[in-house]
């Protein structure tokens, strides 16, 4: 059973990417800290406020795509907190414009406080900006959308990285803790387990990228995606198209893969 230190809310923001809603994760009883408000919904918003009354002290954001940060600037107005975080160096379209740390959050930042200590780590791949946070006190670790219950992450470029992406999931072996608390679905168990699953699952489809890649290269990731997601849904091959490039880009700092000059064929080197 997760900490009784923390309390989940979940947006009502169900979607083909938000799963059933973004998580929301108030953190202590008399010095709270909020994790991720959420989009800008009304009822959530009002939703955390009475939650956390006057108790909460700082606004705290895992990154700044806009199913996890909007929520900030109304949350403010009500609460009067600041909110810390880190900003992307370049918007790739999908971020939150309206997000502007009051404190801007490093790795290995520790917030402390009387009740529980949280540790900050950068873990891009999703985003640039992606932190994950580390309650000492709960041995639970939120994660934003590093981690997902239910699915796995979509690594879109030219903010996400896979091979960042891999890294930072390697990365969170170095810390002890018991559970997950992600930024859609329930809490999970068991972390190594879960982490060494993505790390394995997204290494075998790179494998499979390559297999493809031998196959039919030279090719556009048009063709080349239904070749490498014949497993999935052919009406989430545009959203597959995200992740392929991501690995392909990976591949490409790996050597093994080639871009053609005018960015549409791919090629193994």
């Amino acid at each position: 059973m997760h900490s009784k230190l923390i309390q989940k809310i979940t947006a009502p923001n169900a979607s083909m990417f938000t799963g059933g809603g973004t998580n929301t994760y108030l953190i202590g009883k008399e010095e709270i800290t909020i994790v991720d408000p959420g989009p800008n919904i009304e009822t959530h918003i009002n939703e955390i406020a009475n939650a956390v009354g006057e108790k909460a002290t700082r606004i705290l954001v895992t990154h700044t795509h806009r199913d996890h940060s909007p929520g900030v600037r109304p949350l403010k107005d009500i609460l009067n907190i600041p909110s810390y975080g880190l900003m992307v160096e370049q918007d790739d379209g999908h971020q939150d414009k309206t997000f502007i740390p009051d404190k801007v959050l490093g790795h290995g930042d520790v917030i402390d406080c009387e009740e529980y200590k949280i540790e900050v780590i950068h873990t891009p791949g999703h985003a640039s900006n992606h932190l994950c946070y580390l309650v000492h006190d709960a041995s639970t670790l939120i994660t934003g959308d590093h981690i997902m219950n239910g699915s796995t992450v979509v690594i879109a470029p030219p903010d996400g990285n896979m091979k960042q992406y891999l890294s930072s999931l390697k990365l969170l072996k170095d810390y002890a803790f018991d559970y997950i608390a992600p930024g859609h679905g329930d809490y999970l168990e068991d972390p190594v387990a879960v982490v060494d699953w993505i790390i394995n699952h997204r290494l075998q489809r790179e494998s499979k990228v390559h297999e493809c890649l031998k196959k039919i290269s030279p090719c556009d990731v048009n063709d080349l995606v239904k070749l490498v997601y014949d497993d999935v849904d052919p009406k989430l091959h545009p959203i597959a198209l995200w992740s392929l490039t991501a690995h392909l880009e990976k591949l490409e700092e790996d050597g093994i893969a080639v871009l053609s000059e005018d960015k549409k064929i791919w090629s193994l080197n």
